[in-house]
């Protein structure tokens, strides 16, 4: 598998990435950051079936927060509610149903919303998906491209103003590791020449979450915005997308709770909202989107051409 070849950043899994890189890590975690209750505010969180995203719903939960949990499979979604609910106690779970890769229902969905919600406080971009072969969407699109950059580029923006109007509004998106040997490309964005790689075409869309990050933190500046990588986590998705490194990697994955710390911690704590907007976190800390030495810098420009791009294909699928 292409991305596990890349020593410098395998060698840097093997010691950060682990549930032993989380577990060392945590000896510096301020305990009390994460002992706040939640109540009264709103949290919305894709992908929140199983996995890091069950994990973060049954944690906010825990805290007495709202959780609305986007998810495509509708039995999925109601049985992890029905666990969350018995586990906290918590009744304000909801589920909605919907499948990111279809991007007009992406509009919608977020129109939708915000006509039937008056608050939003939190944003957790969570879901995704690697392919191993490449499929389109009913509206042409790459599918992997659709979910992991179109869909999450669509439902923040179109939130941004139910944000806005909330309290301590804050955007995270679950991106991850693999994205550090990738450099910002935006000449291929379906992913049409060339051979279809599925873990370097997700490692490519992980990357351009970071700069969509980056640059949205720039342009709503009373919004927290914050990307991270979990680590190495054992949960279905890498199971079913990467068999051969789950197989290999198995006793040293973390577990969902490991993954979704950070994850929690950037969307509850206060210590989080003191970092400044826009920065890319691993362990409950700000690191670098780039290894050492890396060839991975982009310019502005290229970095504001993602943006535009990405604004004009979302206006093709807008509803009038």
């Amino acid at each position: 598998m292409s991305l596990y070849r890349n020593s410098a950043w395998f060698l840097k899994g093997l010691t950060e990435f682990t549930k032993n890189g989380h577990l060392a890590a945590a000896k510096r975690f301020a305990e009390k950051d994460l002992e706040v209750s939640v109540a009264g505010r709103s949290f919305m969180i894709t992908g929140a079936n199983s996995g890091i995203g069950k994990a973060a719903a049954m944690a906010v939960a825990k805290r007495g927060g709202t959780v609305h949990m986007v998810c495509r499979n509708k039995d999925k979604a109601e049985e992890a509610r029905a666990d969350i609910v018995k586990e906290t106690g918590n009744k304000e779970i909801y589920v909605h149903i919907l499948d990111l890769s279809e991007t007009k229902k992406v509009w919608e969905f977020a129109e939708g919303f915000k006509k039937k919600f008056k608050a939003l406080n939190v944003l957790i971009n969570n879901a995704g998906s690697i392919m191993s072969q490449r499929d389109v969407n009913a509206e042409g699109l790459e599918k992997s491209f659709a979910v992991n950059v179109l869909g999450v580029y669509i439902l923040t923006k179109s939130l941004i103003p139910l944000l806005e109007k909330s309290t301590d509004p804050r955007v995270i998106t679950v991106s991850s590791g693999g994205m550090l040997v990738q450099k910002l490309r935006i000449g291929n964005l379906q992913s049409e020449r060339g051979r279809y790689d599925g873990t370097m075409v997700y490692a490519q869309h992980k990357r351009q979450q970071v700069v969509m990050t980056e640059q949205l933190a720039k342009t709503h500046t009373n919004i927290h915005f914050s990307v991270m990588h979990p680590g190495w986590v054992d949960t279905p998705a890498v199971a079913n997308a990467m068999p051969d490194f789950h197989r290999s990697m198995k006793d040293s994955l973390r577990t969902p709770e490991q993954g979704a710390d950070t994850v929690v911690w950037l969307a509850i704590s206060e210590a989080a909202t003191k970092n400044p907007s826009g920065h890319f976190y691993q362990d409950r800390k700000v690191v670098s989107a780039h290894l050492p030495l890396a060839w991975t810098h982009s310019s502005p420009l290229e970095e504001q051409k993602l943006m535009l791009l990405l604004e004009d294909l979302a206006k093709t699928f807008q509803p009038h």
